[in-house]
């Protein structure tokens, strides 16, 4: 099974973009940001969930009791994505959940886990994204229900809900501790994982208990008192394959995080993960 991450690093390699080439280009940090994009699962927002759809250029549904947002053109074109962005830009938006007008984005963005991304990753990522090519696919509005639509109302709920952070350490030794920070702000699985409240805020006390999502589906307890049923090298195995042990699958959504980012992780980060998350205090699983 490990033996395929060198196949993989070589695939990925040959997969950098073409911007690469191009003069004054930091072909280091573009592959750091590359793989920091993976495993933050950035195309799974900024991608539209089609075949032939451009990558990062945006058009992605997703679906909550507020209504449906879309994730918007990230691509380096001046008009339709970033490209008129700088650096300060970038930053301001995963740090502070703001635009470049001041104006608040919606937390479907989860820039309250992002917030914790270290200078340096952020730095990286800002470089890999600005070696993308360039779409011309315009952001498409959200669809969201009153008063979810009013924009100066997430002032409010960043109050209660959000703290900036000044970027955690990428690179913290312990596994547990990298493992902690690939979950909670690279990886963001908080945002899904934790349970919210009526308001949409995270249930901080039950953080990665799993909960409910659209349509009453459940979103799984990622602590030691649910993956306490899987050992290591099973658990491993569904993050690489989406394989559980008893021969069933990941469904859909998990399946497409699992294809683009767990399985994408390397040896070391996919071990620190299931280190960080073996440490959790156990809980129980949400109520329906």
């Amino acid at each position: 099974m490990l033996k395929n991450y060198a196949l993989r690093a070589a695939v990925l390699a040959m997969l950098l973009p073409a911007a690469l080439q191009c003069e004054g280009a930091d072909v280091g940090a573009v592959r750091r940001g590359q793989y920091l994009s993976q495993a933050g699962g950035c195309m799974a927002c900024h991608t539209e969930d089609k075949p032939d759809a451009a990558p990062y250029a945006g058009g992605r549904a997703l679906k909550t009791p507020f209504g449906i947002f879309y994730g918007p053109n990230i691509t380096p074109d001046s008009e339709a994505g970033i490209g008129q962005w700088t650096e300060a830009h970038f930053v301001r938006a995963m740090r502070h959940g703001e635009r470049p007008d001041g104006a608040n984005y919606f937390p479907a963005f989860p820039y309250p886990s992002f917030t914790r991304i270290s200078d340096t990753d952020l730095r990286d990522l800002w470089a890999y994204l600005r070696s993308l090519a360039p779409s011309k696919r315009t952001s498409q509005p959200h669809e969201l229900r009153f008063p979810y639509s009013l924009r100066p109302l997430v002032a409010g709920w960043k109050w209660l809900y959000f703290t900036p952070g000044s970027g955690a350490d990428a690179t913290a030794t312990p596994p547990a501790a990298r493992g902690e920070y690939l979950v909670q702000a690279l990886g963001h699985c908080g945002e899904c994982h934790t349970p919210r409240s009526w308001l949409g805020g995270p249930r901080r006390d039950r953080a990665l208990a799993g909960g409910r999502g659209v349509n009453d589906k459940r979103i799984p307890n990622l602590t030691p008192a649910r993956l306490k049923q899987w050992n290591d090298a099973e658990l491993t195995e569904f993050l690489l394959t989406g394989a559980t042990p008893d021969g069933d699958s990941a469904d859909r959504t998990m399946g497409e995080v699992i294809r683009n980012t767990t399985s994408k992780l390397t040896p070391a980060d996919l071990a620190a993960v299931i280190a960080y998350l073996r440490a959790l205090p156990p809980l129980p699983d949400e109520p329906r």
